[in-house]
């Protein structure tokens, strides 16, 4: 049966490296993006303005010059005259004191504490305030400024959030350092000390200014200086779309890092992960739910794919929009096409008639902050009949259904649909596909004419079990795009060691760092000694830089699980449990952790600490089943069979689906021959709930040998081995 050791542990999203070029990947769409030299350092926007005025009178006052500003007189808009309130049991008093700025806050629990605020965030449609605490901290405080409606709000309005919630403001989620400061400070380094769990965060200039996309301009100063030779200028420009998105995406994205620190210029699949297009923080179809920062939608679009670049809508010093209206779509959109009643079927001249209102459908963020749609989708209500995604025709036609918006659609436009990625990622969300849909999302993965983003979704929300489908996925490391190559490579990990080692050939020398990194994460925990020689200095590289990429997060108590998930892996369990511990300090209801410290105690054979782990995981959430099976192994490793049996039929009432909980009730009562009829009942209870396992199908057969219905236990084992060659 096994004990604890021998559980499976949760493995949260993570990443992967670096090495040389070689000659497969000569056809992939790799450029290079220029960057700034070594040398280069940080001058500081008084200096870009002696020559570039007309840009800084645009960018001052603008989103990126008042992105953190010191709280003064000047630059805090909040009413701290003296101000009491209450929000959602959370009591707040505002005001000032020798021309600093306070706020006394009474907790839900009743603790009062006073606070100064030493920075305001933002500007509009809203103002947040930070504190700083020890360690290097500033903390976002809860309560936000709402700068239209001029009054104070919770973005979570209704929630009570408890002060040792991860969502509390004086805790992770709502710490400046790992949440925020990258994107509104220029030149911002981190630094984080992972073994003191301190922040020793420095930046170059307080706001988003000129150096933050154009990069460190010390370089291009003296080339002015030196009477503007022919050749490299030393500064970032952005003129192509692909420049100008390495300069914009690693902030107007949700990504996860793979480096440090934010460098400008260097390619984003270098420095970050891009949120594929998961229903946890999209709609099925990969319309906008949680927060995407704007990139994410924007690699779906046409836009995109025909080269359209932010600063064709947008000025990129002042952020405003360049055109008011539909003249903004109509610089490439015919107005005779589009522009019309004919197209639109709405009056003329009205909100119903406006470009974005049908094409840029939003959503309302941070309690008061309107976002649209950055996809630029065709509205598609018969998707929501059949999947119940949101469309902009029910949207703006409040108490109209969906199928009324379908059949609109299809009187004025026809049945038919252009061929769009929105179809085959809802499909590949379904639980049980046919063949046939299997095979259509196969070839969508490979067909290059739609976005990346969609493909390596599909890949992700997919299953692979056979031959063929693994196939799919050998082609699909060898994609032009490094996040399908990376989605496919991540689907690898429950191959054996041997495949693994083909798998890696196939990657290890990628081009791009995201890929690399992969392939370190693949093969974590095999010995370097089992590769060829050849392949051993690549495959160092890239693990030192997957372990860069896991410290990068390390101040998140996700990042830290993942160190501890990474150490696990290499059999280092004492430093898996310092990580694991540190994961649970940063946010005590995160549970997932709860499971993998319960496992690594149990393998250094600390079975208290184990069992004390556990305990309080059940105290968090007293109707989960999955902590009580756990205890239950680790009871019988310790020898109290009672009392683990106890636990599995706990666990299975909790989980009346937890088939894991079955086999093990099953394999005890198999065992020994302690009671084969109950062995047989448990284990076929099982089945119902997973039909066609492989082991659980194993175990019946061998119950069936024992109680002499040979003929039933030769079906089994015909059917597996007949599987198995298959």
């Amino acid at each position: 049966m096994g004990g604890l050791k021998y559980l499976w542990f949760c493995v949260v999203v993570v990443v992967f490296f670096t090495s040389c070029k070689e000659d497969k990947y000569k056809n992939l769409d790799v450029k290079e993006t220029k960057t700034h030299y070594d040398a280069a350092t940080y001058i500081g926007s008084k200096t870009c303005v002696e020559c570039h005025n007309e840009e800084f009178k645009k960018w001052q006052g603008s989103h990126h010059d008042l992105a953190m500003q010191v709280a003064n007189d000047s630059t805090v808009l909040g009413d701290f005259n003296d101000k009491k309130l209450t929000i959602d049991g959370v009591s707040y008093h505002f005001f000032k004191r020798n021309d600093h700025f306070f706020v006394k806050v009474k907790e839900i629990d009743n603790s009062v504490k006073e606070y100064q605020i030493s920075y305001a965030f933002g500007v509009t449609p809203l103002q947040q305030y930070l504190i700083d605490f020890d360690k290097g901290r500033k903390q976002v405080l809860r309560v936000t400024w709402d700068a239209i409606e001029h009054k104070w709000y919770h973005q979570y309005p209704g929630d009570t959030i408890v002060p040792n919630d991860w969502l509390h403001w004086t805790q992770t989620a709502q710490n400046w350092n790992t949440m925020c400061a990258e994107c509104h400070s220029t030149n911002l380094q981190k630094n984080y000390n992972v073994e003191t769990d301190e922040f020793h965060t420095t930046y170059d200039e307080i706001n988003v200014a000129c150096e933050s996309c154009h990069g460190p301009a010390s370089n291009h100063v003296q080339w002015v200086s030196n009477g503007k030779g022919e050749g490299d200028d030393y500064i970032l420009k952005g003129r192509t779309q692909e420049d100008q998105l390495q300069l914009c995406a690693p902030c107007h994205s949700r990504r996860a890092k793979l480096t440090p620190n934010l460098e400008p210029g260097i390619p984003f699949e270098d420095q970050y992960l891009l949120q594929n297009l998961s229903t946890t923080f999209y709609h099925g179809d990969g319309q906008i739910e949680d927060e995407d920062y704007v990139y994410g939608s924007f690699k779906q679009s046409k836009m995109f794919a025909n080269g359209v670049k932010c600063t064709d809508c947008h000025d990129a010093h002042s952020l405003k929009l360049k055109f008011d209206g539909n003249q903004l779509c109509l610089q490439c959109h015919a107005p005779s096409t589009y522009n019309t009643e004919k197209h639109h079927f709405h009056k003329p001249g009205t909100e119903s008639a406006m470009c974005i209102n049908c094409h840029m459908t939003g959503k309302v963020y941070m309690g008061n902050d309107f976002r649209r749609d950055h996809s630029f989708r065709i509205p598609r209500p018969d998707q929501s009949v059949e999947y119940g995604t949101p469309n902009a025709c029910t949207q703006c036609h409040e108490g109209k259904s969906d199928s009324w918006a379908a059949e609109a659609v299809k009187n004025w436009y026809g049945e038919d649909h252009e061929p769009h990625f929105s179809d085959a990622l809802l499909l590949s969300n379904h639980p049980n596909l046919s063949t046939a849909e299997r095979a259509k999302l196969d070839a969508f993965i490979g067909d290059l004419q739609f976005p990346e983003i969609a493909r390596a979704s599909v890949i992700d929300n997919l299953n692979y079990a056979t031959q063929e489908q693994y196939n799919v996925l050998f082609s699909a490391l060898e994609d032009p795009s490094a996040m399908v190559r990376y989605s496919a490579l991540m689907k690898f990990r429950a191959v054996s060691p041997e495949v693994k080692k083909e798998v890696l050939k196939m990657v290890l020398n990628d081009p791009i760092k995201l890929v690399r990194v992969g392939a370190a994460q693949l093969v974590n925990g095999m010995p370097l000694e089992a590769f060829p020689e050849q392949d051993r200095a690549a495959l160092s590289k890239a693990r030192a830089e997957y372990e860069i990429m896991l410290n990068s997060s390390a101040d998140f108590s996700t990042g830290r699980m993942q160190l501890g998930d990474y150490y696990m892996q290499k059999n280092e369990y004492n430093q898996a449990i310092t990580h694991y511990e540190m994961a649970m300090k940063k946010d005590s209801l995160f549970t997932p952790v709860y499971s993998n410290l319960a496992t690594a105690y149990s393998l250094v054979a600390d079975y208290d600490n184990a069992l004390n782990t556990l305990e309080k995981w059940i105290k968090i959430e007293p109707k989960i089943g999955r902590p009580h099976y756990l205890k239950a192994l680790l009871y019988f490793e310790n020898k109290k069979d009672a009392m683990a049996v106890s636990e599995l039929k706990l666990a299975i009432k909790l989980d009346p689906k937890d088939s894991r909980s079955m086999y093990n009730l099953a394999t005890y009562y198999y065992q020994g021959n302690k009671d084969l009829q109950l062995a047989k009942t448990h284990i076929s209870r099982a089945l119902k709930v997973a039909p066609g396992n492989p082991n659980y199908e194993y175990l019946l057969a061998l119950i069936y040998q024992n109680l002499g219905e040979t003929d039933k236990a030769q079906s089994i084992m015909s059917r597996l081995q007949a599987n198995n060659q298959n």
